[in-house]
């Protein structure tokens, strides 16, 4: 093994960093506490690639290449590798770079979930040695609470998803400047529309001849591993039902999907429906929005409404409504900027009027936000101004957003502000809500 651990080691200080697409998220290299930093997100959204944009960053700042190491733990030079070749490792680094003792260091640990306790080494070697140490495993075996429960609470987690819309116009060459010209408004709005219905992972971005194909193994993958090995579930047939239930529905009621199986013949107990809704959610490829309410029981006690981590899982699977693609892209780019479903992001319905989502501080409203593809409709644009007014009144804010396809404005209802924002004026903006 010293052999394997030396040829890694002089590899690393050779190799070229690959030309990635920079995302937006940022790391804090140097944090004043002894914690691993933990990237976390769903099957193929580039993590590695990001561990990658920090050793660059590294890089830049002046750090020599010779304090950091790289370790890909799904290397076929690494199979049956344990925590004690973990050690060994570390001493043989410090071997070829004696003078990093007397300096910090930084590994990067990429599918760390394939070294049995591998928790142990990290925490060891974070009290013994002046290091940073970032971790990043797929989310079929290393999960974010997983990961805080291993490091007993020394790790923090960084999420990434599938590039968000500025990440996708990075990818494409399209460059955004402040004035658009007809012929470049023309482009971007393609763009926008291949982004609404074929998402961001990043490969079906970057080889759109091949994006559903590559979307389907990606899904493919996602029930056999990370769902299906990782959970010891046998009954895939019912697992696939239920993907397809989750994809044609609005609202998630284990109730309905009980009766609905039942017709198929099938026996299984709504707890196990609950498990395997929960499944989709612990890897990263469903979310579960629930209803706001000031009382944490009514929260847990309504019925979710159904959003998925990618649009494009959804368009190969048939959904080509565009008011349910818009919807899914604008709450998953919510997430994205760091708010978390049902801690401080819900939908709002009350007496039959419902407001998409509504975004809390300290259990206050701080925005509503509806979506609507099309306003031309005149009862259409009543009813989601009424639904937005009546609940601008209840949470006493002054205005409320609604994202449209193109349609771009301001007008008061009721002495309430309403702003109108383009989806792609909303997707590029700051973080601001």
């Amino acid at each position: 093994m010293r052999d394997v651990w030396i040829r890694i080691i002089k590899d690393f200080k050779e190799f070229e960093l690959p030309k990635i697409i920079e995302r937006e998220k940022t790391i804090k290299t140097e944090i004043p506490i002894k914690r691993v930093i933990s990237i976390i997100g769903p099957r193929r959204v580039g993590k590695t690639y990001f561990m990658f944009q920090q050793i660059r960053k590294l890089l830049d700042d002046g750090v020599e290449k010779e304090r950091i190491l790289y370790v890909n733990f799904e290397s076929d030079l690494l199979i049956g590798a344990t925590v004690d070749d973990l050690r060994n490792m570390m001493e043989i680094f410090y071997e070829i770079y004696p003078e990093n003792k007397k300096k910090k260091v930084y590994l990067f640990f990429d599918e760390i979930q394939n070294i049995p306790g591998w928790e142990r080494f990290v925490r060891s070697i974070m009290d013994s040695e002046n290091v940073q140490i970032f971790v990043s495993g797929s989310s079929s075996k290393l999960l974010s609470k997983e990961v805080a429960t291993m490091m007993r609470g020394r790790s923090l987690p960084y999420y990434i998803f599938p590039f968000s819309f500025k990440e996708f116009l990075k990818a494409k060459e399209f460059k955004l400047g402040k004035y658009l010209s007809s012929s470049q408004k023309a482009k971007l709005m393609n763009l926008l529309t291949e982004y609404v219905n074929f998402g961001g992972y990043p490969e079906a971005v970057l080889y759109p001849e091949e994006r559903e194909k590559i979307l389907r193994e990606i899904l493919d993958v996602t029930i056999y591993r990370d769902i299906t090995e990782r959970f010891g579930i046998k009954n895939i047939k019912l697992v696939k039902l239920l993907f397809r239930h989750l994809t044609s529905s609005t609202f998630f009621s284990v109730h309905s999907f009980f009766n609905y199986i039942k017709s198929f013949g099938m026996k299984v107990s709504k707890n196990t429906l609950y498990n395997y809704s929960e499944y989709f959610s612990d890897a990263l490829v469903v979310i579960f929005l629930r209803k706001f309410s000031k009382s944490y029981k009514e929260i847990e006690q309504t019925k979710p409404k159904i959003y998925f981590i990618d649009n494009g899982l959804l368009y190969i699977n048939g959904v080509e409504s565009k008011s349910k693609l818009m919807e899914n892209l604008v709450l998953v780019e919510i997430v994205k900027k760091g708010f978390l479903p049902n801690e401080n992001i819900f939908y709002y319905q009350k007496n039959n009027h419902e407001v998409d989502f509504i975004i809390i501080e300290k259990m206050k409203a701080k925005k509503l936000i509806q979506v609507c593809y099309d306003l031309s409709d005149i009862e259409t644009k009543k009813r989601e101004i009424k639904s937005l007014v009546n609940a601008m009144k209840e949470f006493g804010l002054k205005e409320g957003l609604i994202i449209t396809m193109d349609f771009e404005g301001e007008e008061k209802v009721d002495g309430k502000k309403i702003i109108y924002v383009p989806l792609w004026k909303w997707l590029i903006s700051s973080n601001e809500f």
